[in-house]
């Protein structure tokens, strides 16, 4: 896998079979980037379970949050990584684990160990992008801001 570019086909395959996202480093912090991706995720339809062993046992945006990945009583399709790119191969060998199908982690956030370990084991990977953002532009909503997408449609909120 080229892990400089995705495909449109890559990205929107991942995002369309994802229902349950794991967010590693989720904020209850309303100003964090963390929270802003996972209150877009929601309002699209996922459902985002934070992950952040600061904030455990708290409520973030309606989802209680634990302090690891196995925490979580419920199967996981993606993981997404908020934390340092370090960190990656501890949370892949989890999300391995755990039987998730993507790994994805934030912009700022690579690892090509952890990357290769998580295909090994047949898991979809995504290094350096983030899921809202990618989720807005595939959609066509980004470009609603006066951003050039390359993507042209019509099609107002639909689920990718």
């Amino acid at each position: 896998m080229d892990h400089e570019s995705y495909s449109d086909e890559y990205l929107r395959g991942i995002l369309r079979r994802t229902r349950t996202i794991a967010m590693v480093g989720a904020s209850p912090h309303w100003n964090r980037p963390s929270f802003f991706a996972m209150k877009y995720l929601q309002a699209k339809g996922f459902r985002v379970i934070p992950v952040n062993p600061r904030a455990e046992g708290q409520e973030i945006l309606g989802e209680t949050c634990y302090a690891r990945l196995e925490d979580i009583p419920v199967p996981i399709d993606m993981v997404d990584i908020f934390r340092t790119s370090d960190a990656a191969p501890a949370l892949v060998d989890s999300a391995i684990r755990l039987g998730a199908k993507t790994v994805w982690m934030q912009i700022g956030v690579r690892n090509d160990a952890a990357a290769a370990t998580a295909e090994a084991a047949g898991l979809d990977v995504v290094m350096n992008h983030c899921p809202k953002i990618e989720f807005s532009r595939l959609s066509g909503e980004l470009g609603w801001n006066g951003v050039n997408t390359g993507i042209i449609t019509a099609r107002r909120h639909k689920r990718i």
